[in-house]
Parts: C-alpha cells; sequence; structure tokens
C-alpha cells in the first residue's frame, strides 16, 4: 500500500537522455539514473485504432514511467481532487506516474506505441480497476 496519499503533482515528465546521429537518434534508460526506480518490467501498447483509449485503473504500488515511443496520445491523470493531463509525442520523455493514481491513455494517433516501464512485476492485487473502489481507496487512507 502507498504511505501516503499521492497527488497528481506528484506526477512529472521526466527528460531522456537524447544521442544525436546523423543515422537515427538513440534514447538509453537506465534504471536510478533517468528512471528514479528498479525497471522490473517493460511493456508496450501498439495497434490500437486511432483515438481509441486504454488504462482506467489505478496501482497502489506500481510506479510508471509512461513513454510515446512512436506516434502520440494522451494521459489524464486524477487523483480524486484534481485532475492533469499530459501530452506525450516524443520518444525523449516519460511521464512519471506514481502510485494512487488513476490514470487513462487517450487519443492515441494512428500506428503510435507506448512504452511502459514498470517498478514491479504484474500483480492483479495491484490494480484499482474500478473509479469507485479507486475513490474509496484514498478516501479511507489505503486501508483495503
Amino acid at each position: 500500500m502507498i504511505a501516503v496519499r499521492t497527488s497528481v503533482h506528484d506526477c512529472s515528465l521526466v527528460d531522456l537522455p537524447k544521442i544525436h546521429n546523423r543515422a537515427g537518434n538513440i534514447t538509453p534508460v537506465n534504471a536510478h539514473d533517468d528512471v528514479p526506480f528498479d525497471i522490473k518490467r517493460i511493456y508496450y501498447l501498439y495497434d490500437m485504432p486511432g483515438g481509441e483509449s486504454r488504462g482506467g485503473h489505478a496501482h497502489k504500488q506500481l510506479k510508471q514511467l509512461i513513454v510515446a515511443a512512436s506516434g502520440s496520445f494522451e494521459v489524464v491523470l486524477n487523483d480524486g481532487k484534481e485532475t492533469r493531463r499530459f501530452y506525450l509525442n516524443h520518444p525523449y520523455y516519460g511521464l512519471l506516474v506514481v502510485p494512487g493514481i488513476w490514470r487513462e491513455l487517450v487519443n492515441f494517433s494512428s500506428g503510435s506505441i507506448c512504452l511502459v516501464l514498470a517498478s514491479e512485476i504484474y500483480n492483479e492485487d495491484d490494480y484499482l480497476r474500478h473509479y469507485q473502489d479507486y475513490l474509496d481507496f484514498i478516501r479511507t487512507g489505503n486501508r483495503h
């Protein structure tokens, strides 16, 4: 469980390294240097129809760095009180999402790829998949 209540203001854009080369650029990502957590899982979303949405959940403990590896999409974050929107469209920026934040990924451009670096391996018990359950979770001080 998260120890303290988090806010959408605890989430932020992270500049990732970009090494320029006339033959193509590269962005290396190193745990603790570029990402403020151990990376235990990497996954990516692709082949989403244009305008489709994903997410619609929160995590109790998991931290994520969300990157638009190709194309663009928006990430809508909600902490039960405030909402923030981030437009991701460059592979050298990542959005750090802390535990206890509801997230939705919306408005995917056609052909986009969403790369996610996660602090934990998949654990279904870490998910809050219904918004009312999420609100109850944060209202009760995360004691579920």
